[in-house]
């Protein structure tokens, strides 16, 4: 009885210092300011600020797209001539211009479902913030974000066209050289992103992908 008080006390102050921490983030309040679904733009924003991932008649397929700060983000960017596919396993708000699939991405049905939303167009760019319900124990939350940034590419590689960008999230560990060394067989160029938005405390960084050379459908 005793020890499970202390673990409930314990998880009551960490609780307690990750609302006072969110609360104080400029990102927070600065999201809060601007009524953005969350801090999370500010992470795509300064990656497009400093590499132009996106441009204006693009066609973007966003994964791990709730709350919609990045597609949001994107179809202001791609204008009434581009186009914006998001996905996600919760629900979304109605974002004007984009086109929102709920579904878990692990699925084949679901994957399945964005092929036929695509039909026979190729997308510029595929972005995925895509993470795990994470439990604060990283030797279980790394290997889940890494698989599911192994997803992410497979279905990058098969609807990027030539020359397309591909940024995925993943936590650095174990696996993640492997995974930057198959990307560095289809991509010209890959690097990893830390954006300022991005806590420095968190081993959260962005692997980007750019000018895509080889298609699995070609």
């Amino acid at each position: 009885m005793i020890m499970l008080l202390t673990l409930l006390v314990s998880r009551a102050k960490s609780s307690t210092r990750w609302l006072e921490r969110h609360f104080s983030d400029p990102y927070v309040r600065q999201a809060q300011a601007q009524g953005l679904p969350s801090r999370a733009v500010f992470k795509l924003e300064e990656i497009q600020q400093r590499d132009r991932i996106l441009r204006p008649g693009m066609t973007i397929v966003d994964l791990g797209a709730a709350p919609g700060s990045w597609s949001q983000f994107a179809v202001n960017v791609v204008g009434s001539k581009g186009r914006v596919i998001a996905l996600d396993l919760l629900p979304m708000e109605v974002i004007g211009g984009v086109e929102f699939i709920q579904g878990d991405f692990r699925e084949g049905s679901v994957q399945e479902q964005l092929f036929i939303t695509l039909g026979e167009r190729r997308v510029n760019v595929v972005l995925s913030d895509m993470a795990p319900n994470l439990s604060g124990i990283s030797s279980v939350d790394q290997p889940r974000t890494l698989y599911l940034a192994e997803l992410a590419n497979e279905f990058a590689q098969r609807i990027l066209n030539r020359g397309g960008t591909f940024l995925v999230k993943i936590f650095q560990g174990e696996g993640v050289d492997d995974f930057i060394g198959q990307l560095r067989h289809h991509f010209a160029a890959v690097n990893l992103r830390k954006p300022p938005a991005s806590r420095a405390e968190s081993r959260e960084v962005y692997v980007l992908g750019k000018n895509f050379m080889q298609s699995l459908v070609d």
